[in-house]
């Protein structure tokens, strides 16, 4: 280094020079092309300036089939009452019953669910009017082969009142018609009355019923109650025996005269008995398979339209300020049942009936079913009881009896008095405080009360009219009560006897009144619901019978 720096004019700092040297040629700027031209390729939508490319480019048009909403779109359309929808004779309705479907030719209009329509008209739909329905026609697509030749196979029917052999190869086993009573023979019919045929008598039913009582063979009846599709399957059992069971769980159970009254009514059979949530229906006695009503199948479930809210924020009836009262005293309102999924609430609304004569306020607990179920199970009860509906909060129903509520013991003076120990302002006394009641207030159940006035019509019980009775003068009416009770109970209607030697004639069947006819034992024990003993006429040795007994025995000494 020391001797670079010695070395006469050296700049250690030079710079570049500031302009390039002049060109000789300007042949040196021209750049040959290449082989191969460079692809123009669009830019990426990151650095496309938003203001020159609408101009630009138009935007793709997609698909209209990609449009379609589906199940996880928020599609809503307000309808009104009338056709919203129409293909030739094809028409989709909205009417009381909720939204139909009327097809060319048949009977009555289809609907999904026949029991579980709400009677509120809807206010919207959640997809577009459709038919759930096969096309009546629809046209092969072109594949590059001709179609196939139709079967010259001929499939034989299914005829009721020419069934196949038994023991056939291949083929199963076909109910005949009936039963008809000796001499009696099938009739083909139309209408229902012809069908069904003479009414059944009562060791007719139990003959029918007896088999199926523990057997499977049944049709399960869920929430959506009786379905469409239903119709065709009961057929199909009805194919193979005379009465086809269907077992009722859950929603449908509340109003079980309803499905019974739809299963009679679109099926045209009998419901000829009942225990509960299961029905035994009657197909007729002159019953054909081959001649039933044959309806097109729903190839899909179509979505629920949109019906009002049942939860009204200021129900009908209360101020803002009243409801919101009720609803806090709800929160500490002990449930008057707990409803279980997939149960059977055939008394639920008998039920809450009885727990509005005791409190203005009722809740129903829920656990564990879908939301969807007991806010069916409110509107069931509002129509049904009836009541206003609070709030579905906490899966429990919260139910206010209404302005108009009536008693049904209004001319009964043993009227309970309500008690409001079971409301929130009592939440804060103890159990010692919540046990003393006032004297004036009377806590008792419907039982008891029924109990009461079958008490007073069979005199074993009298009412006081006067409360502030000396115990001088409620001994006086004690003992008065008991000399007239006593007279009431030891008094018999007086019976004649057909002649002195105490022997009665002799009454043949067929001039026995009807009223005896239809007398027989029940075909189940099980579901007999007439659990009541019998009590006895009188005291001991007291009937007629017993002096018949004595003047024989006399004339035998």
């Amino acid at each position: 280094m020391a001797i670079v720096a010695s070395l006469p004019d050296v700049n250690l700092f030079s710079s570049l020079p500031s302009s390039p040297p002049p060109s000789d040629s300007p042949s040196r700027s021209f750049r040959p092309t290449p082989p191969i031209p460079i692809p123009k390729y669009s830019p990426s939508p990151r650095n496309r300036n938003p203001r020159t490319s609408n101009h630009t480019q138009p935007k793709p048009q997609s698909n209209p089939a990609l449009k379609l909403p589906h199940r996880q779109t928020r599609y809503y359309k307000p309808v009104k009452e009338g056709v919203i929808s129409s293909d030739g004779e094809r028409t989709i309705l909205i009417g009381e019953s909720g939204v139909s479907y009327q097809l060319p030719g048949a009977p009555f209009e289809f609907q999904f669910s026949y029991s579980e329509t709400p009677k509120a008209k809807p206010v919207g739909i959640r997809e577009p009017a459709f038919m759930p329905f096969a096309p009546p026609t629809m046209p092969r697509p072109w594949t590059g082969k001709a179609p196939l030749k139709k079967s010259t196979k001929k499939v034989p029917l299914f005829d009721s009142f020419d069934p196949p052999p038994e023991g056939k190869a291949g083929v199963k086993y076909v109910e005949m018609p009936g039963p008809f009573p000796f001499g009696r023979y099938p009739k083909e019919g139309m209408r229902r009355e012809e069908i069904l045929g003479e009414p059944l008598k009562k060791w007719e039913k139990g003959m029918l019923v007896k088999p199926h009582m523990h057997d499977n063979r049944q049709v399960n009846l869920g929430r959506d109650g009786f379905t469409h599709n239903m119709l065709e399957l009961i057929h199909s059992h009805w194919k193979r025996r005379r009465v086809c069971k269907v077992r009722c769980k859950g929603v449908p159970t509340v109003d079980m005269d309803n499905v019974c009254r739809v299963l009679e009514e679109k099926t045209g059979g009998e419901i000829i008995h009942r225990v509960g949530g299961v029905v035994y229906l009657f197909r007729g006695r002159n019953y054909n398979y081959r001649t039933r009503p044959q309806y097109p199948l729903m190839l899909w479930k179509p979505a629920a339209p949109v019906y009002p809210k049942l939860i009204q924020e200021i129900p009908e009836g209360l101020t803002k300020d009243e409801a919101h009262e009720f609803r806090v005293k709800g929160k500490s309102l002990k449930p008057i049942c707990k409803l279980s999924k997939n149960g059977v609430y055939v008394s639920l609304v008998k039920d809450v009936r009885d727990a509005f004569e005791l409190s203005s306020l009722v809740k129903v607990d829920c656990p564990g079913l879908e939301p969807s179920d007991y806010k069916k199970i409110g509107a069931k009860l509002k129509e049904l009881v009836p009541c206003v509906l609070l709030s579905f909060d906490d899966e429990q129903i919260l139910m206010w009896r209404g302005r108009d509520w009536k008693s049904r013991f209004l001319n009964n003076p043993l009227i309970p008095i309500l008690s409001e120990t079971n409301t929130a302002d009592d939440a804060d006394k103890t159990i010692e405080e919540q046990t003393m009641s006032d004297q004036n207030t009377v806590i008792s159940s419907p039982k008891m009360i029924s109990l009461w006035n079958r008490a007073v019509e069979a005199s074993k019980a009298v009412i006081l009219e006067e409360l502030d009775l000396s115990p001088d003068l409620l001994l006086e009416k004690v003992e008065e009560f008991e000399g007239t009770s006593q007279a009431a109970e030891h008094t018999y209607t007086a019976l004649v006897l057909p002649g002195n030697d105490g022997a009665e004639d002799y009454v043949d069947d067929e001039d026995r009144p009807d009223e005896y006819s239809d007398i027989d034992d029940d075909f189940d024990d099980e579901c007999s619901d007439d659990d009541e003993s019998l009590e006895p006429v009188g005291p001991e040795g007291s009937l007629p019978v017993d002096k018949i007994v004595r003047k024989l025995r006399e004339k035998l000494k």
